[in-house]
Formats: structure tokens, C-alpha cells, sequence
């Protein structure tokens, strides 16, 4: 008797689940979703491609440009922990963003799993702490003289390593990893803006650095975090395994090079963000403590390494395969040289570009935000959702749940960007006469700077050291693709090439 009740009881409880799962199905817009599991075996199985998986989910919406899906088919988490609202609309995006910012934070899962590595930072905060770090930051960035540090070090590492490095390997003929090049060289500059310290990993030889290694092992084991349950990986941490075991050493190092700057800046204090945060105050009117300063130049470490040399190299990807757009590149280059260095070509590669040089750069610059609106070196973000809420295109969102902006798919849409969305066209940024570069209209179009009130703060320095490091290129060499290798995206937060970016270098005559 006790088995037939038993046998009764899981009965309908499993064809109470199954309707409800029914029911919860019909409501999903996204891909398709099992009992127990949600969207997680498909998701699972795109996990190599997701940029394109997601950009896909959301053309097949047509112009609704939203899907919403659950990682959790189970009651009470299933419109919470486990469900996503995905998004590419414009006007979403801007609501996200900027209309109801104060209802989107990072969120908790975010902040925990990066704490340790950026503590609360600017770029993990949310709040007061965020809000005076933003001020400090804003006026900060605004001042000449940090323009002036930027053209200082990245002028410098192009002219005393960069230049070496690339000149050893066309007259040997031998292939470079761009990649590695401008992520190195990026990392040096970051460095030397941020706490006045060079790491030199762009060098003969291409060194192993131990703060470099340990930093991006740092960053690598951080980012694991997210893609498992939390539970996991703080019973990791515990236990002192895998990951965690590895995000502990290398905090380690990261930590003791930090202590070591700080304290050189508190004894000489020169230009960089450090020393200048070192004269601000926190929330409570104290000045940051070490520890605090530490997570703050990281922050800023983070987010202006990775992000500029990713988005240079599908720029120089993009270039080799569109021949037109690089002979106008190098065509307004020499024009701009010859008006400020004279005719002869020698004198336009003895030097590079000032600074006044590299802001009249305008089809550079329209080339830089063609590649950032097909390939966004940050492709997505995610919310937190406190409150529920409505999109303006009418998609409700429950408090608690996540809403993920896809950047990578807006410029794939072409609801958005018209029929040749996926043509590599800088024209679309500038005016009819070709003279200025003019963004689109409605903002929430490119997002790749962010936007609202968290809007990137270093964009006119990012563009002032791509545009640097583009002419030190383009101007000297020809790029060439190794023959066979394959250029494909590696799925992390950031759009890094998977496999490099191997080209070969071709002397340019210059007329």
C-alpha cells in the first residue's frame, strides 16, 4: 500500500512539474529550454561560439531585437537566479544603462566573484564607493598632463622596443604574433600610466614577466568563478583546489608587486593615476588605504590592457582582408606627415606620431569604431536586476533575475545598422564630405565605450594609443596572414583571438 502511495505521489508530482514546465516554456523566447536544465544543453554545446550563438537567438526574434530564457527549470529559482533577459535594442540598452541605472547594478554574484582580485574597485562597485571613485577618476582623466603621460609611454615603448621587435622580424622574415605584441605593449603602457612602473614584457627576447604571468593567471582563475555555480567554487577556495589554488598564488605576487609601487610613490610621487589617487579621500573623508590603492590600479590595469590590444588586433585582421580601407588609412597618415614633417618619407619614421598629429587621424579613427562595432573587445555584460521592472519594447524583468546586453550582436543587426551591417565600412562614421567623424545619432547603437553614467572614462586616451600604435605600424609594414592560420574568437570576457593573431611583416615603400 505505502508503494502504490509513493508511486501515486511522485506521479503527480511529476506531471504537476511537467505542466508547469509547460507553462514556463511558453513564456521563453529564447532557445530551446529541458525540464530540470533550462537553456544550459544548448547553451553548453554553443559554448565555443556563444557571440554568435547569442547574435543568432536574438536575429531570430526579428525586430523584437530580446529573448528570455532560464539556466534553472526548477519552481520559485526559475524566474529568479536562473532567468536572463538578452538584449541588442538600442532603446532597451539605453534604459539598462542609463534611464533606470540605479536598477541594474553589477550585482552580488558579479562583485563576490571578482572581489578578490579587484577588491571594490571602479570597475567591481557599486553605490558611494563607486560614485567618489568616478568623481576622483573623472576629474583625473580630463587633464592635459595625464594626455601628455599617455603619448609619453606609449611614444616610448613604440620607438625603443615595438619598432626593434618588428624590424628584427621582417628582416629575418619571420612570422609575429601581433596579438602578443600589442597585448604586451598595452600592458606596459597601462602599467606606467597607472602606477608609474614599466614591466618591459615588450622586449627583446619576449620575457616572461612574473607580475604579467601572475596577473593574467589571476585574471584567467577569476573569471572561472562566473561560469559555475558559487558554491563550487568557494568550496575550492576552502580546500584550497584547482583554480582557486592558483588564483591564491598569484594574487600573491600581484600583491607584493603592488606594495612594492605603492611604496616608491609614497616616497617620490610623479603623473600616474596612483599618486594622484594617493591625494584623494575615501567615502569616510581618509585617505585610500594601501590595500584599497592596490585594487584600484588593478582596476584600471584590467580594463586598459586587454581591451585596447583586442580591439587592434580584428582591427589589423579586418585591415588585411579590406586592401581599400588600409590604402586610405596610410594615405591619410602621409597627407597629415607631410603638412607637419615635410615631404621626405625618412623624416615621417624617425619619430612617432605627437599628439597633435594623432587626434587629426579621422578615417583612423572611423576605421578603430568600424572594428569596435563588429568586434567589441568586451561583447556582453550582465545586470542584476533589484527591482521588476519594464523594457521600453514591453519585456517585463523579475527582480532578482539577470539581464545580459549583447554589444557584439548590435552591430550585427541589421534592424540597426542597415543591410550592410556586416560589411567592414568606416565610411558609416563620418560625415558626407568626409571631413569629420560623427557617431550615430542615437548612442545606444555603439556601446562598445559603455555608456550612460559608467561610460568608459580612458576612450579618448584609448583612441589617442590605437591610433599611435596604427600609424607606427601601417606606416613602416604591410601585414601579411601566416598561410594557414586560423583566426577565430576565444570565448572569455573579453574577444581575444584564440589563436594569435600571425602575420608576416612586408617592408611599405612610401612615396
Amino acid at each position: 500500500m505505502e508503494t502504490v502511495a509513493i508511486v501515486f505521489a511522485l506521479a503527480a508530482t511529476t506531471s504537476a512539474y511537467l505542466v508547469w514546465f509547460y507553462l514556463l516554456s511558453r513564456k521563453l523566447t529564447g532557445p530551446k529550454v529541458w525540464p530540470l536544465f533550462g537553456s544550459l544543453p544548448v547553451l553548453f554545446m554553443n559554448r565555443n561560439r556563444i557571440h554568435d550563438w547569442i547574435a543568432t537567438n536574438l536575429k531570430r526574434t526579428g525586430g523584437a531585437a530580446t529573448y528570455q530564457t532560464t539556466t534553472i527549470a526548477l519552481p520559485f529559482l526559475a524566474r529568479k537566479q536562473g532567468f536572463y533577459t538578452v538584449t541588442c535594442h538600442p532603446k532597451n540598452i539605453e534604459h539598462i544603462l542609463r534611464t533606470r541605472f540605479d536598477n541594474y547594478p553589477k550585482g552580488p554574484a558579479w562583485q563576490t566573484a571578482f572581489h578578490d582580485l579587484l577588491g571594490q574597485g571602479i570597475f567591481n562597485s557599486d553605490g558611494e564607493t563607486w560614485v567618489i571613485q568616478r568623481k576622483t577618476a573623472a576629474l583625473e582623466f580630463t587633464t592635459r598632463t595625464l594626455r601628455q603621460a599617455m603619448a609619453r609611454w606609449v611614444n616610448r615603448t613604440i620607438k625603443t622596443r615595438l619598432w626593434c621587435i618588428l624590424e628584427k622580424a621582417a628582416g629575418e622574415h619571420s612570422p609575429v604574433d601581433l596579438q602578443d605584441l600589442l597585448l604586451r605593449l598595452t600592458f606596459d603602457n597601462i602599467c606606467g600610466l597607472t602606477f608609474g612602473k614599466d614591466p618591459e614584457t615588450l622586449s627583446a627576447g619576449l620575457p616572461d614577466n612574473p607580475f604579467a604571468n601572475a596577473f593574467d593567471s589571476a585574471t584567467e582563475a577569476t573569471l572561472q568563478r562566473l561560469l559555475y555555480p558559487g558554491f563550487l567554487w568557494k568550496l575550492q577556495k576552502i580546500f584550497g583546489l584547482g583554480a582557486e589554488k592558483k588564483l591564491t598564488e598569484s594574487l600573491e605576487v600581484v600583491e607584493n608587486y603592488m606594495t612594492d609601487a605603492i611604496k616608491v610613490r609614497q616616497e617620490s610621487p610623479s603623473d600616474d593615476l596612483l599618486s594622484r589617487f594617493m591625494k584623494k579621500t575615501d567615502v569616510d573623508g581618509k585617505p585610500f588605504s594601501s590595500s584599497v590603492l592596490q585594487r584600484i590600479a588593478l582596476n584600471f590595469v584590467l580594463a586598459g590592457r586587454d581591451t585596447s590590444s583586442v580591439a587592434l588586433s580584428w582591427f589589423f585582421w579586418l585591415v588585411i582582408n579590406n586592401p581599400r580601407v588600409e590604402d586610405k588609412i596610410v594615405n591619410e597618415i602621409t597627407a597629415i606627415l607631410k603638412e607637419t614633417r615635410g615631404e621626405h618619407p625618412k623624416t615621417w619614421l624617425e619619430e612617432p606620431l605627437a599628439f597633435d598629429e594623432a587626434d587629426r587621424l579621422i578615417y583612423v579613427k572611423a576605421a578603430l569604431a568600424e572594428t569596435l562595432r563588429l568586434f567589441p573587445s568586451v561583447p556582453q555584460d550582465f545586470k542584476y536586476v533589484i527591482s521588476d521592472d519594464i523594457l521600453p519594447d514591453g519585456t517585463y524583468v523579475p527582480a532578482g533575475s539577470s539581464v545580459t546586453y549583447s554589444i557584439y550582436s548590435v552591430g550585427r543587426m541589421k534592424t540597426i545598422w542597415g543591410e550592410d551591417c556586416l560589411e567592414f565600412r568606416p565610411e558609416r562614421w563620418l560625415s558626407d564630405d568626409g571631413s569629420r567623424f560623427e557617431p550615430p545619432k542615437d548612442g545606444y547603437k555603439f556601446v562598445a565605450f559603455n555608456a550612460g553614467p559608467r561610460t568608459c572614462l580612458g576612450k579618448d586616451l584609448a583612441y589617442l594609443q590605437m591610433k599611435s600604435i596604427v600609424s607606427a605600424v601601417l606606416l613602416r609594414y604591410r601585414l601579411s596572414l601566416v598561410p594557414g592560420h586560423r583566426v577565430e574568437q576565444k570565448m572569455s570576457l573579453t574577444l581575444f583571438m584564440k589563436n594569435g593573431l600571425k602575420v608576416y611583416l612586408n617592408p611599405r615603400k612610401l612615396q
